[in-house]
C-alpha cells in the first residue's frame, strides 16, 4: 500500500511493487461493499493481494507521470496478507516532502529500501553486475571464487581476523582484496580470471568507504600494461553504455609526475580548467623577502588563474586561503587584475617585475602559494578543487576518463618517516628503472596506473613481480624480517619460483561506480544494508558482544581498558 485516496463512496490504492505503482480502483459498480470497507481502512505499507479487471482510465483520470498511468485495475477482492504497524519513517512522500535523516533510514533499512529510488539503485547494480561478467565472460576470463577466510598480508589497512575454534590462539583474515591468490592463478596456467569479489578493510572511518565492499577484480597473464588498460575501458565502456552513456576510449594518459605538477592531485577532474602554473622562474629581485627566501630554499611559486574572478569579495577569497592553510600552506597570494592594474597583496608580494612576467588580462584573479613541492602542490590542488564546485564553474564536458601511470614505487609515510609501498608491495617497478632498486630504490617509479572518472579514482591496478628474488628484494627495502618474509609469504615466493609468466590485472571499486552512474552522492544509496561512518550496522545491531561462553570456545577473552 503506497497512499490510499477516498471520494465517498470510492476509494483508490495506489498498489506499490519493484515494478512501480499502480492505481487500484474500488467503486461499488465493480467492488463488493465490504471489500471497499476494507480499503478504506488500510493502512500505509500494508502488503495485500488484489484481484480485479485492467481497464483503461477515463481520460480526465490519465496520470502522466505513471508508467501506468493510462491503466488502472478495477478491484474485485481484496485480501490482507501482511498487515503493517505503522511505519518508522515515511516510504511514499510527496514532492517537497525531505527524507528522513539517513541514521534513522539505516535503523529502519527495510521501509528505506521500499522507496523506489533505492530499488531503482540497485535494480541498476544488478544490471551492471550482469554486463560485467558478461563482458568478461566474452573476452575469455574465467570468473574463480578465492578464499574468504585467507592468511594476513599488507595491503594498506588493517585486517580483520577470524578466530579459529579448531586451532585455539590462530587466526584467519578476511581479505583486503584476492591481490596475492589472483596472482598465483596465474601462476597456476589460468591465463585470464574475473571476480565480483567481496573485500574487507578495517580502515579508519571515512564518509566514502564501507568496511566490506565489492569490486571487479581481474588479472591475466602474457600482457603489458596497455593490454590491461584496453580490457578495463572496455569494462567501463560497457557499463556506463547499460547507464544510459557513450564514452570516447582510449582515454588520456597522464605520467603521475604531470598530474601533480598540473593539478595537485592524482585523481584530477578533467572536467574544468584551472590547471596549476609554475612561476618560479617568473620571480624577480623586487618580490618580497619570503618570496625570494622560499624559492631560494627549493620552493616554487605555484598559482591558478581565475578568469573573471576579479570580482569576487575578500571573504571568497579568505574562504580560499582557509583551505590552503588547512593543508599546511603558509597562506594564499592573491591579485586581482583590474583596468587600472594589479591591485591586492599578491601583487605587492611579488613586485612589478614578477608580475610584468605572470601577465593576465583584466578580470583575472591569481591564486598563487610558495613551497615545498610535498605541501604546495596538494595544498594548491585543494584549492583548485573548491574552484570547481563553486556554481558559476560549469563543466565543459560530461563525462572525463583518464589514467594516471608512472606513480612512484615508494612514498614516505609522514607519521613513521619509513618509506612505505605507494600501492602494494607486489607492485613492478619500471623497466627503466628497476636497476635503481640497490642504488636509488626511493626514486624508482611503478609499473602501476589508476582509472579515474570526473575526479573520482574508480580503481586501481599493476603488473606484477614475477621473479622472487625481486620480490624479496622488495620485501627487505621495506625492513621486512627474513623470518616475517617466509612467514607470512612463502607460499607466494614458492609459486613465483615454479615459473610465473608475466602479469597484471585491475580492480574496480564496484560500489563506487553503481553510486555514480545511479547519481548518488554516497555508496550506502547502492548497498543493501551498508554500515554507518563509524562502522556500524544499525538495523541488524552489529557488531555487537558475544557470550563468555562463545569466547571461552575460542580461546578468546575481553579485556576492557578503564577509563582514565
Amino acid at each position: 500500500m503506497h497512499r490510499t485516496r477516498s471520494l465517498g463512496s470510492i476509494v483508490f490504492l495506489d498498489l506499490r511493487d519493484r515494478a512501480g505503482v499502480l492505481q487500484a480502483t474500488c467503486d461499488p459498480r465493480f467492488t463488493p461493499l465490504d471489500v471497499i470497507a476494507v480499503a478504506g481502512r488500510l493502512g500505509a505499507e500494508t502488503v495485500v493481494e488484489v484481484d480485479g479487471v485492467v481497464a483503461v482510465r477515463p481520460a480526465e483520470m490519465v496520470n502522466r507521470e505513471l508508467v501506468t498511468g493510462t491503466i488502472e485495475l478495477q478491484v474485485t477482492a481484496l485480501r490482507i496478507v501482511g498487515p503493517a504497524v505503522t511505519p518508522a519513517i515515511p516510504v511514499a512522500r510527496g514532492k517537497d516532502e525531505k527524507l528522513a535523516a539517513e541514521e534513522l533510514r539505516l535503523k529502519h533499512r527495510i521501509l528505506d529500501l521500499r522507496r523506489p529510488e533505492l530499488q531503482a539503485n540497485l535494480i541498476l547494480r544488478h544490471r551492471l553486475l550482469q554486463v560485467a561478467r558478461q563482458l568478461m565472460t566474452s573476452h575469455g576470463f574465467l570468473e574463480i571464487e578465492t578464499p574468504i577466510l585467507t592468511k594476513t598480508t599488507p595491503e594498506g589497512a588493517r585486517d580483520y581476523l577470524v578466530p579459529s575454534r579448531v586451532h585455539p590462539g590462530e587466526f584467519y583474515a578476511l581479505p583486503q582484496s584476492p591481490q596475492i591468490y589472483k596472482q598465483l592463478l596465474m601462476v597456476a596456467g589460468f591465463d585470464r580470471y574475473f571476480q565480483i569479489a567481496r573485500c574487507f578493510r578495517d580502515e579508519d572511518l571515512r564518509a566514502d568507504r564501507q568496511p566490506e565492499f565489492a569490486q571487479i577484480d581481474i588479472e591475466c597473464a602474457f600482457v603489458t600494461q596497455e593490454d590491461v588498460q584496453v580490457v578495463v575501458e572496455r569494462v567501463l565502456t560497457a557499463l556506463w553504455k547499460e547507464a544510459g552513456h557513450d564514452i570516447a576510449t582510449p582515454f588520456e594518459r597522464i605520467r603521475w609526475a604531470d598530474a601533480m605538477e598540473r593539478f595537485g592531485i592524482d585523481k584530477p577532474d578533467l572536467r574544468y580548467g584551472f590547471e596549476l602554473e609554475n612561476w618560479t622562474a617568473h620571480v624577480q629581485p623586487d618580490a618580497a623577502s619570503f618570496v625570494l627566501d622560499g624559492v631560494a630554499a627549493g620552493g616554487k611559486l605555484r598559482g591558478i588563474r581565475v578568469a573573471n574572478g576579479a570580482t569576487w569579495s575578500r571573504k571568497e577569497v579568505d574562504a580560499l586561503a582557509a583551505v590552503a592553510k588547512a593543508q599546511g600552506l603558509g597562506g594564499l597570494l592573491w591579485a586581482k587584475r583590474t583596468d587600472a592594474g594589479w591591485e591586492g597583496q599578491g601583487a605587492k608580494a611579488f613586485g612589478a617585475a614578477t608580475m610584468e612576467r605572470i601577465g593576465g588580462v583584466s578580470g583575472d584573479l591569481l591564486l598563487a602559494g610558495v613551497g615545498a613541492d610535498a605541501v604546495a602542490l596538494p595544498a594548491m590542488g585543494q584549492v583548485r578543487l573548491e574552484l570547481t564546485r563553486r556554481p558559476e564553474h560549469l563543466p565543459t564536458i560530461a563525462h572525463a576518463f583518464c589514467w594516471i601511470v608512472d606513480f612512484p614505487l615508494f612514498e614516505l609515510d609522514a607519521a613513521s618517516g619509513e618509506h612505505m609501498p605507494a600501492h602494494h608491495p607486489f607492485t613492478a617497478p619500471h623497466p627503466d628503472d628497476t636497476h635503481k632498486l640497490e642504488t636509488a630504490p626511493w626514486e624508482c617509479r611503478a609499473m602501476h596506473y589508476d582509472a579515474v572518472y570526473n575526479g573520482n579514482e574508480l580503481g586501481s591496478g599493476s603488473i606484477r613481480i614475477t621473479d622472487p628474488a625481486v620480490q624479496e628484494t622488495i620485501f627487505r627495502l621495506l625492513k621486512v624480517p627474513a623470518d616475517e618474509i617466509q612467514r607470512r609469504f612463502a607460499f607466494l615466493l614458492d609459486g613465483l619460483a615454479a615459473g610465473a609468466p608475466p602479469h597484471g590485472g585491475f580492480a574496480l571499486g564496484f560500489d563506487r561506480i553503481a553510486m555514480l552512474l545511479a547519481g548518488s552522492t554516497s555508496l550506502r544509496d547502492v548497498i543493501a544494508f551498508p554500515k554507518t561512518t563509524a562502522a556500524r550496522a544499525l538495523f541488524e545491531g552489529a557488531p555487537s558482544p558475544v557470550s563468555e561462553r562463545d569466547l571461552a570456545a575460542l580461546s578468546l577473552a575481553v579485556l576492557v581498558k578503564e577509563k582514565s
